[in-house]
């Protein structure tokens, strides 16, 4: 079936077709780098990382952008409040700058453990200031923007009439989103900041042509997504929450100042729930990736996300991230198994054609859940069923070693390459040191000749051989090698 995914524009599943033929271009909003990354992230980016390794799979070239928000995100979200990096690093009594950095590296490092590939390439909000001053001063200059006596610039959202295309939520119908102060100098409560004046003591600001300052949270994205993919692009990524105010504004700034659709398709992920109840700091039931993967592995946690489809909350207990490791255990084990087998060179057997036709049907379910706006419930289903279905064949031994590596081959590209839930092969002997094990067998080696015994040590020398590892009889001693 042909690639579907739900855009929350249309509000309905649609069928996939990039602007160009067999290429893709994906904005995915990143995090805001002032705190651990948590289970919330967890969800967008495992969503994201599955949805760009499914496209890549299917034949597309893929281009996927992820920023880094690190300067203009205020504490309420919206135009009023601090700026949440720089109040971290108030708090902890460090430069700004420590406070990307540490987080940056700790949120890099939590996904790498979550086994999620990186994006094409990261873009920071710090180091694309000069291109978000020209954008606002194309929109001041087209009549959509509008600098105070105060030195702050406002998209002016009346300029604007679709705003609220993405959310729903008609101009007339809004409702003030967030306090407004009694001295606001916007001239519509419902504009929002493009360029902020940077008050005493502000860390974090630069020249423009309104004076010292820095950007608001959402005019990073339009630039950086225009510059990098082009003033349309295919596919728009991130959390429900985003939806507005945020995403709503990056549209109405693209649009404005180029006066064609800012994206294709809009994907948001919904929420993550503990206990069913909405996961939050000041709630105490803030769960981080590093917690999560001190007790729980990898694979588990990509299964539990995984197990609820992207734009539905994942309810997350003890319990529930648990359960899902029985599966994983599943996994890992018919991998060794089919490893084995492989490795036994069994040959041609009455049940290959069966197995086969197994994994050729479970290779097009799989591939057809995936096609279905993502559903990756469904995929690791008939992941699960397969691995039922084969086991019976593997207990008998069955089926021949060309066969298990078909077999194999549909359960590491989908369960392994493609969801990351199948766990790394242990018994991979290029994942071995060798080191303090081939130290004592030279030794032994060089006891049997010191006895005498060449044809002990000849034997070792072949055993080693035939398993390809090479020994080397020099001037400095044993050395030995890989073949």
């Amino acid at each position: 079936m042909a690639l579907m995914l739900y855009n929350s524009m249309s509000r309905m599943k649609e069928i996939f077709k990039p602007r160009e033929e067999g290429y893709v271009g994906m904005y995915v909003c990143g995090p805001t780098v002032y705190g651990p990354p948590h289970l919330g992230h967890a969800k967008s980016y495992i969503t994201f990382d599955v949805l760009a390794k499914h496209l890549r799979n299917s034949g597309y070239k893929v281009r996927y952008v992820q920023n880094i928000t690190d300067v203009g995100h205020l504490t309420d979200d919206g135009d009023n409040g601090e700026d949440k990096i720089q109040r971290q690093a108030r708090i902890d009594k460090v430069h700004p700058w420590e406070i990307v950095d540490k987080w940056t590296r700790q949120y890099m490092n939590d996904m790498e453990k979550l086994r999620l590939a990186h994006p094409s390439f990261y873009v920071r909000a710090s180091q694309h200031i000069p291109e978000q001053i020209e954008a606002i001063q194309g929109l001041i200059e087209k009549g959509h923007a509008y600098v105070t006596e105060n030195g702050n610039v406002y998209f002016d959202v009346e300029s604007f009439p679709q705003y609220g295309k993405l959310s729903g939520r008609k101009l007339d119908e809004q409702k003030e989103a967030v306090r407004v102060e009694e001295r606001s100098d916007k001239k519509n409560p419902r504009d929002f900041a493009l360029w902020k004046k940077a008050e005493a003591g502000h860390i974090l600001k630069w020249n423009s042509p309104w004076g010292e300052g820095y950007p608001g949270w959402h005019i990073e994205c339009s630039v950086m997504s225009n510059k990098y993919l082009g003033q349309t692009f295919d596919i728009h990524g991130g959390g429900l929450e985003n939806k507005f105010p945020h995403h709503e504004c990056e549209i109405a700034q693209s649009e404005a100042l180029y006066g064609v659709p800012f994206c294709r398709y809009w994907v948001h992920n919904n929420m993550v729930t503990v206990d069913g109840v909405k996961m939050g700091k000041s709630l105490g039931n803030f769960k981080t990736c590093e917690d999560l993967l001190s007790k729980h592995s990898p694979e588990a946690i990509r299964a539990f996300i995984l197990s609820t489809h992207y734009r539905s909350p994942s309810n997350y207990t003890e319990e529930a991230i648990s359960a899902t490791q029985s599966g994983i255990n599943r996994l890992s084990q018919i991998q060794n198994e089919l490893l084995e087998l492989i490795d036994k060179n069994v040959g041609a057997s009455v049940a290959d054609g069966e197995a086969i036709k197994l994994a050729d049907e479970v290779n097009e379910k799989i591939k057809d859940c995936l096609d279905d706006d993502l559903d990756t419930p469904g995929a690791i289903a008939a992941i699960y069923s397969f691995v039922t279905n084969i086991n019976r064949f593997i207990g008998s031994s069955s089926i021949s070693s060309e066969t298990a590596k078909k077999v194999y081959a549909v359960i590491k590209l989908w369960a392994g390459d493609i969801l990351g839930i199948l766990p790394e092969n242990k018994k991979a002997s290029s994942d071995i040191d060798l080191g303090p094990i081939m130290d004592m067998v030279i030794e032994f080696r060089k006891e049997m000749k010191a006895q005498k015994k060449y044809d002990k040590a000849d034997a070792i020398r072949d055993k080693l051989k035939s398993v390809g590892i090479v020994l080397e009889d020099t001037k400095e001693g044993v050395r030995w090698k890989r073949a």
